[in-house]
C-alpha cells in the first residue's frame, strides 16, 4: 500500500486576464523527499506555490498538500506547511530571537515552549551566537538561514523554498543545501524552486521542467540526463529551450 503523496496536482491552471501562467501543471511529490520546479523566470514557479500555500487562489484543477485540498480545507493546509519565499521575510530592526519569538507567538506556542524551540532552532542553524545583534548587521547567508529556521518553528512537513539560495555566495548556498538534507533526512519534504541547474542536480530526488505553464519533462536528475543524453542538467534545460528569436533584418529594423 503506497503512502499518499504530499503534494498532488492535476490540472492546475491560472490566468491574469489573457495572459495564461499555468496551462494544466500535473504534479506529485512523494513524502520525505525533495522534488525540484526548474525553470525560467516567468515559467510560473512562484505561482505554483502561492497556489499550493494558499496565498493564490487557482481557476482550475486541484490541489492537495498534506493531505488537505488547497480551496476546501486552507486552514489545515496552512496549519501544515512552512513557507520561504524569494524574499527574506526576516524583520532587520529585530534581533534573531526576537524575529523567531514572533513566530513562535504566531504559531501560539506558550512562553516556555517558545523559548525551547527558538533556542532549539538557533543552535541547528548555526545561529546561536548573532542571536541577540540586530539582523540587519548579519551577512546574506545568515539571514536566509534565519529565514528558514522562521519557517520551520511549526514543525511543518511540507516546506515550500522559492527559490531559497538566490544571490547568495557559493559557501552559504552550500551551507542551505546541507540544512535541506537535514530537513530531508528528518522526514520533511520539500519543494523548492530553483533557476540553479547545480541546485537541482544536487538536491534533488525529482526534478519537474516548468516552461510557459507548462511541464515540459520529469524524472530524477539521472532520468532526465540519460533521456537527453546530457552530462548535465544544464545541457537537458537548453534542449527543453526553444533557440530565440532570429535577429530583425536591416529592412524590419527600418
Amino acid at each position: 500500500m503506497t503512502s499518499e503523496p504530499a503534494v498532488d496536482v492535476r490540472g492546475l491552471r491560472k490566468s491574469y486576464g489573457d495572459l495564461t501562467v499555468l496551462d494544466g501543471v500535473d504534479l506529485t511529490v512523494a513524502p520525505g523527499t525533495v522534488t525540484a520546479l526548474l525553470g525560467p523566470n516567468g515559467a510560473g514557479k512562484t505561482t505554483v506555490v502561492g497556489i499550493l500555500s494558499t496565498l493564490l487562489a487557482l481557476d482550475g484543477g486541484t490541489a492537495r498538500v498534506a493531505g488537505a485540498d488547497v480551496v476546501t480545507q486552507a486552514d489545515a493546509v496552512r496549519a501544515r506547511i512552512g513557507v520561504t519565499g524569494q524574499v527574506s521575510a526576516v524583520d532587520d530592526l529585530l534581533t534573531g530571537v526576537e524575529n523567531l519569538r514572533l513566530m513562535t507567538s504566531l504559531h501560539h506556542l506558550g512562553r516556555r515552549a517558545g523559548r525551547e524551540r527558538v533556542a532549539e532552532l538557533l543552535a541547528q542553524f548555526g545561529l546561536t551566537d548573532a542571536a541577540r545583534k540586530p539582523v540587519s548587521t548579519w551577512s546574506g547567508g545568515m539571514r536566509r538561514k534565519l529565514d528558514l529556521a522562521m519557517t520551520l518553528v511549526g514543525s511543518p512537513s511540507v516546506v515550500f523554498l522559492d527559490e531559497p539560495t538566490t544571490g547568495l555566495d557559493p559557501r552559504s548556498r552550500r551551507t542551505l543545501w546541507d540544512e535541506v538534507r537535514a530537513l530531508v533526512a528528518g522526514g520533511t519534504t520539500v519543494l523548492l524552486t530553483t533557476q540553479y541547474l547545480e541546485e537541482a542536480d544536487h538536491l534533488a530526488d525529482r526534478v519537474a521542467v516548468l516552461d510557459r505553464g507548462r511541464i515540459v519533462a520529469e524524472g530524477t536528475p539521472d532520468e532526465l540526463k540519460s533521456a537527453h543524453d546530457a552530462g548535465s542538467l544544464d545541457d537537458v534545460f537548453l534542449r527543453l529551450t526553444e533557440p530565440p528569436p532570429a535577429p530583425p533584418t536591416s529592412k524590419e529594423v527600418a
